[in-house]
């Protein structure tokens, strides 16, 4: 297909890189309309009545992809955000009314244009980033805990994009960080900390020779899958690619992001084991996104859920009760 056929910037207005490969993009996008399409027709045929009631069939049609028209209902339902929605004794307009400290305002003014530059709907004369402001002050005025974190402007600034409502943002953000993601993001960042371990000896059980090679690189976790973490692949991977991800981690929890960074290593096995120092270790991790196989989000998924076949929430938080126990000892 010719390159002239495609926009430079995507459906979610992110400009593409110089580096896009528009032909490649197209032989992907042909075959992918069609799995849209079928997608579209099978959710439509769920019942209404408990329609986003959480069933293994559910589950599957999640791990597939939800439409992209679907997605704020789906969300809201699955995360447990429409739950918290309905239970709150303030609605979100009266919340948002209470912005008094002027340390975390401040902090966040500073990151709204730091927040998708390359994105044409938040440029300064659109209103998302003013939508945006409202739900980072808003949530941090109502989250003592949390407060304002760097990261949570790229998770809150796709929400918006996905949801187009400032309102349901809000409380998915809400649902992700507190009922869904472990603290990552309060000040001692004590869940990343932990899940950065997990990650370490998930890879060393899973992929050993790799796992061996970036030691040997002296390369640590968190120069390579810190914004792994933090932005839940936000700024990372493809916007489709994202999308998908996070379909899966509201109906799933934080499992999915250790399937998605196991998978990324997978599909990087020779890279990463080509990589002869630090620096092109460092390059090889932030140019996965640019993969055609990560680009072929409905592929990648699919492989998402093969590495490792099993992966119980039980297991996870074992481990992670472990490596709390040895960070708390040293």
């Amino acid at each position: 297909m010719a390159t002239s056929m495609y926009s430079k910037v995507d459906e979610y207005g992110f400009e593409r890189p110089e580096s896009f490969d528009y032909n490649l993009y197209g032989n992907f996008l042909s075959q992918y309309i069609g799995v849209l399409a079928k997608r579209a027709k099978r959710w439509g045929d769920l019942k209404h009545g408990d329609r986003y009631k959480k069933t293994t069939t559910l589950k599957r049609f999640v791990r597939k992809g939800i439409p992209s028209s679907e997605r704020e209902a789906v969300w809201m339902a699955i995360s447990g955000a429409e739950t918290m929605q309905r239970r709150s004794n303030l609605q979100y307009n009266s919340l948002k009314k209470y912005m008094e400290n002027k340390t975390i305002t401040e902090m966040i003014k500073i990151d709204i244009p730091r927040t998708f530059p390359e994105n044409i709907y938040f440029t300064n004369d659109n209103i998302l980033p003013q939508q945006l402001f409202n739900i980072l002050a808003t949530f941090a005025h109502h989250n003592n805990e949390v407060g304002y974190c760097q990261g949570l402007n790229y998770i809150a600034g796709l929400l918006l994009l996905v949801t187009k409502s400032e309102e349901s943002s809000f409380w998915l953000l809400k649902a992700l960080i507190e009922e869904i993601l472990p603290k990552y993001y309060i000040r001692s960042m004590s869940g990343l900390l932990i899940d950065l371990e997990v990650l370490d000896e998930f890879v060393k059980k899973n992929e050993p020779a790799i796992h061996r090679h970036i030691k040997g690189v002296g390369m640590p976790w968190a120069v390579a899958s810190t914004k792994w973490f933090i932005c839940l692949y936000a700024e990372v991977l493809p916007t489709e690619t994202v999308l998908r991800i996070w379909d899966c981690i509201f109906y799933e929890g934080s499992k999915v992001i250790f399937r998605v960074a196991l998978t990324l290593i997978k599909i990087h096995r020779q890279q990463i084991l080509e990589a002869k120092d630090l620096g092109e270790m460092v390059d090889c991790f932030r140019k996965m996104g640019q993969n055609f196989n990560v680009v072929n989000c409905h592929q990648f998924m699919i492989e998402v859920f093969k590495t490792p076949s099993s992966f119980p929430n039980r297991y996870l938080e074992k481990v992670r009760e472990k490596h709390s126990s040895i960070l708390s000892d040293k």
